[in-house]
């Protein structure tokens, strides 16, 4: 006999924005040395890493476990705020939309992806920032440059901190944001993984008899991958525009960022790093979805 959707709860605008923080620490801990991967390969010249696992096993090797784990102090701060504000805009956007636009009717799968897509622009403007020093930190490579095979490298920033002191200094607020129009397009496809998220969740109860946390594992998975199919090539070149220099730039808008990429690898190009971000998908996201669930269902 098939599990049931649990019955409908009332809503406390507060609950999502809490839960949203232990989604972000979930995440962070399952999936940032995937991610790390996943910059280093769209980032660099092809010829620097032969694949992910190449990536993974030089990174290892010339930096250490800290090596996959460097720029994760903004995130671990940065998702705990983002997840928090994504899952709680998420949250009010669905209550928004079902008691202005469905009259209390339960939400249909596209209307999911709606919400989705409001709380990906409400998020983008905390996740521009960070997603922009986490990159910058992700792409300093230590020890030995192949360029300069005698002469270990010095990184440019210390630290996150650092990072955004010099951004704000040399910059000011808007080389901070530098590349909140490329997050903010490529958040818009949250419409994908939310409304996958219904149908996957909908269909995991009506079909099996597995618990509501195994449900979200497994919808929360699966969702992610989805979007991360849809939106892959945007976070290509949106890595692309947040990794360049600031002074010397060499794309003045995303249009340039995504016709270098192609000139540089055809359309491959637009996949390169795919494969370490797929893997991480399912764990980190499946984990964050069932911390985010879990907590929603405990608090008062």
């Amino acid at each position: 006999m098939a599990t049931s959707s649990p019955p409908p709860r009332e809503h406390h605008p507060y609950r999502g924005f809490v839960a949203g923080v232990f989604s972000g620490i979930a995440k962070l801990s399952v999936g940032h040395p995937f991610d790390t991967i996943k910059v280093r390969l769209q980032t660099s010249q092809k010829d620097r890493f032969k694949g992910p696992l190449d990536c993974l096993l030089k990174t290892l090797r010339n930096e250490g476990v800290r090596g996959v784990y460097k720029g994760a102090t903004p995130p671990l701060v940065g998702w705990m705020f983002m997840d928090s504000v994504m899952l709680g805009s998420l949250s009010q956007y669905r209550a928004l939309l079902k008691t202005h636009v469905y009259h209390g009717r339960e939400l249909p799968d596209y209307a999911h992806g709606i919400a989705g897509i409001g709380a990906g622009a409400t998020v983008s403007f905390i996740a521009a920032p960070v997603e922009h020093v986490k990159a910058r930190l992700q792409v300093q490579y230590h020890g030995r440059s192949p360029s300069s095979p005698s002469s270990p490298s010095k990184p440019r920033y210390s630290g996150p901190i650092d990072c955004t002191r010099q951004l704000l200094s040399c910059h000011g607020l808007r080389g901070l944001y530098h590349g909140l129009s490329a997050t903010l397009f490529f958040r818009s496809f949250f419409f994908f993984w939310w409304s996958s998220y219904a149908v996957f969740s909908r269909e995991l109860r009506t079909r099996t008899e597995l618990s509501e946390s195994a449900v979200n594992f497994w919808a929360g998975g699966l969702s992610a991958q989805v979007f991360w199919l849809t939106c892959y090539p945007s976070d290509v070149v949106k890595q692309r525009i947040m990794t360049d220099d600031l002074v010397d730039r060499r794309y003045r808008n995303w249009g340039e960022a995504a016709r270098a990429v192609y000139r540089e690898a055809g359309w491959r190009g637009y996949w390169r790093g795919f494969v370490p971000c797929f893997l991480r998908a399912f764990p980190a996201n499946a984990m964050a979805l069932l911390a985010f669930e879990g907590v929603m269902r405990y608090l008062p």
